[in-house]
């Protein structure tokens, strides 16, 4: 079925590279539940969500394509999904609303995957405007790390300043940070889940956290949240949900993309530089954020994770039959995942790191051009002064455009991106108010 002696590997081989693929992503299930809890969601049923999401989608990707790739709830979407879309409403828009918007991407984007549009919309992007829209989801959950374990916290005459740095919360936090980073410097495989490990049992040394229980059986306290189309199409409408929608289904086709054909190149899986099997590949994130809004969790990805597992001889779907596996036996951990949770030094470190990563991609961006460099750093820098994905990627769209037309080089823009800006225009003039 997985075709090993094609791909030049073994049963052990793939065990092993799907073991480190798990321990590097894992941290998700203690992360999404805690980013999400601040929208509503009770932290029970995210950690269920989490994983059902995990396990759907890892699956699809090992039994339909044969990837080595895993794919779970995508960091910067959780955040956007809390503070962009339900906290910044003010009440108006409560979790079940947004999670019909989820849903609704999760459809549209499964249509768009059984078409050619997807292909044509990740190359109708510029280059430089897809790696700022990840650098600035970087610099935002980073910022929400910071922020929620009070490292640095609000003032009304600065807005924002450096928090008391002899919090128990703010050191343990910071030791966290060391701690996981000096890991990944070493590369240590899990360094981000063995760094939160190692802060829980300073938390726990030092009294700040209390263990109540470390296994029961999975449950879902709500059951499945949104399942009829109609009703969630209707909470898009009646909220004017279009731009949420719009960013869900832009920032996962942009990382569910660039993932893919980067951990394919590095397992060798491309063919003439293409993806064989692209089609049966793309359909799963689109699935996996309808199931994952169903159940409770914001938009999936491909993780870029499971390079970890590809770097160790991971190079069929067996690798990634492994993670799913894995992740069906951490559902029996839900009090100690809910417990680490609800430690912001705990799961802030990870926010941090995460966001470290991401960012590491502006060394790529044109930054002697200026009319490619500056809608990039608009996109950057209004994401997190903005606390919304959906402005950064606008101010990015609309400005993107407008340099190239000034520049002389209006024929350089694909078509759409000229209709995106006016739609975003749209959006952010008209519909906001």
């Amino acid at each position: 079925m997985f075709r090993l002696q094609e791909n030049k590997t073994t049963v052990k081989t793939e065990i092993f590279a799907g073991l480190t693929t798990y321990l590097t992503m894992v941290y998700i299930v203690i992360v999404n539940p805690s980013i999400l809890a601040i929208s509503g969601v009770p932290s029970e049923q995210v950690f269920t969500a989490t994983i059902i999401a995990a396990v759907f989608g890892t699956l699809w990707l090992a039994l339909f394509a044969n990837y080595p790739i895993a794919m779970a709830p995508g960091m910067g979407l959780n955040a956007f999904f809390t503070f962009s879309v339900v906290q910044a409403s003010k009440g108006e828009i409560d979790y079940m609303t947004a999670f019909s918007a989820v849903f609704v991407a999760g459809i549209i984007f499964f249509i768009i995957s059984l078409t050619p549009l997807r292909q044509m919309l990740v190359k109708a992007i510029p280059n430089n405007l897809k790696l700022a829209i990840t650098a600035g989801i970087g610099l935002f959950i980073a910022f929400i790390g910071m922020r929620s374990a009070g490292v640095v916290t609000d003032d009304e005459a600065t807005l924002i300043r450096l928090g008391d740095l002899s919090s128990p919360m703010v050191w343990l936090t910071i030791v966290g940070v060391l701690v996981t980073a000096i890991f990944m410097m070493y590369r240590v495989f899990g360094a981000i889940f063995w760094g939160m490990i190692v802060t829980a049992i300073l938390a726990a040394l030092t009294g700040n956290v209390t263990f109540n229980g470390v296994i029961s059986m999975p449950s879902l306290p709500e059951g499945i949240l949104v399942w009829n189309p109609i009703e969630a199409f209707g909470d898009v409408i009646k909220y004017g949900l279009y731009g949420t929608v719009f960013s869900f289904i832009l920032v996962t086709l942009f990382d569910t993309t660039g993932t893919m054909i980067g951990v394919a190149k590095q397992a060798g899986i491309l063919k003439d530089d293409k993806l064989p099997r692209a089609r049966q590949a793309f359909l799963g994130d689109s699935m996996t954020t309808i199931i994952g809004s169903m159940f409770g969790t914001s938009p999936s990805t491909a993780y870029i994770e499971s390079s970890s597992g590809v770097a160790v001889g991971g190079r069929t779907g067996l690798t990634s039959l492994v993670v799913a596996g894995l992740f069906v036996i951490t559902l029996f951990f839900s009090p100690l995942a809910a417990t680490l949770a609800s430690v912001p030094a705990i799961t802030s470190p990870a926010l941090i790191i995460v966001g470290s990563l991401m960012i590491g991609v502006v060394r790529h961006i044109e930054w002697d051009k200026v009319e490619e460099a500056f809608p990039a750093f608009l996109v950057i820098l209004i994401m997190p002064l903005t606390s919304s994905i959906s402005d950064g990627i606008a101010f990015g769209f609309i400005s993107y455009p407008l340099f190239k037309l000034l520049k002389g080089k209006g024929k350089e823009v694909h078509p759409l991106l000229y209709l995106f800006a006016i739609l975003f225009i749209i959006l952010l003039v008209i519909m906001s108010h």
